[in-house]
């Protein structure tokens, strides 16, 4: 991913209660679910190139972690440390694991979402990307690693930052790509806000570096899955009159490559969070 600095942006100065941005995180995840094409992943349409999980794991899932967003947005109300967070986040995965019948459906999303909740909780005059990498940047660098994740192995294998760096550098593939995207199809499609959705996810799987494709396809799976979207979106994203059928046709060569971009999908997660947080 890469690793350019967030824009600042206006003061946010009526941050939205916790028990506000945990729903908000938790419907994020579920709109997230409820948009089809997205290539290779699971949506309420099919199970993409997952064999072991649905649309309704991803329900239980994001209804198990609301209360632990709720969580992170008090511990960063009284901005507690690093440490403290991932006690949460912890805790988060359990109930995660408890809800969906062992399968991790979002353990990169309790990261990311977490820190945002984090960020979001308290008045600041700078981005909710700039928040986290002031107050965690360093200690997500210098944190524990899990040792068995498949961004772990991607990073090893590839040199991939994952989403440890992208956190650390303030989310910038949210706002130089997810949040851009999303803007962009409003004007293309108005009213349409699945279509926005699906922009926002091709537009990040042709410029992130997504270690879960890196994972599942290696380096060849990558560049085939970016060059897939850059064509989609060159094509004109969801502004072109057969963007539909187009956007199922590369969904169909991920399935087939069993290629799923869930480093994008949860980046979409986390642009629409951030877009609604910070035109609050």
């Amino acid at each position: 991913m890469s690793l350019a600095f967030a824009p600042r942006r206006a003061p946010r100065r009526h941050p939205l209660s916790p028990q506000a941005l945990g729903a908000l995180a938790a419907d994020c995840l579920r709109r997230e679910v409820e948009t089809f094409p997205k290539p290779g992943l699971v949506s309420h349409v099919d199970n993409g190139s997952h064999s072991d999980m649905t649309a309704d794991t991803l329900r239980a899932s994001a209804d198990a972690l609301e209360p632990f967003f709720v969580r992170l947005a008090k511990a960063g109300a009284r901005h507690a440390r690093m440490d403290e967070l991932r006690v949460v986040g912890l805790d988060a995965e359990a109930a995660m694991m408890a809800a969906t019948c062992g399968v991790n459906a979002h353990r990169g999303a309790i990261f990311g979402l977490g820190l945002l909740c984090a960020a979001a909780a308290a008045p600041a005059a700078e981005s909710l990307g700039a928040t986290v990498r002031r107050r965690y940047g360093e200690a997500i660098v210098k944190g524990p690693v899990a040792l068995l994740s498949h961004g772990t192995r991607a990073r090893r294998r590839f040199g991939a930052q994952g989403a440890r760096g992208e956190a650390a550098a303030g989310f910038p593939s949210v706002y130089g790509v997810g949040l851009p995207a999303l803007a962009h199809a409003e004007r293309l499609a108005p009213g349409d806000a699945e279509a926005a959705r699906v922009n926002a996810c091709f537009a990040l799987i042709a410029r992130v570096e997504d270690t879960n494709l890196l994972h599942r396809g290696g380096a060849d799976g990558l560049a085939f899955a970016r060059a897939q979207a850059h064509e989609f979106m060159a094509r004109g994203g969801v502004g072109a009159p057969d963007w539909r059928r187009e956007a199922e046709r590369v969904h169909v060569a991920f399935v087939r490559r069993r290629l799923s971009p869930g480093g994008s999908a949860d980046l979409l997660a986390f642009s629409l969070f951030v877009r609604a947080v910070e035109a609050s």
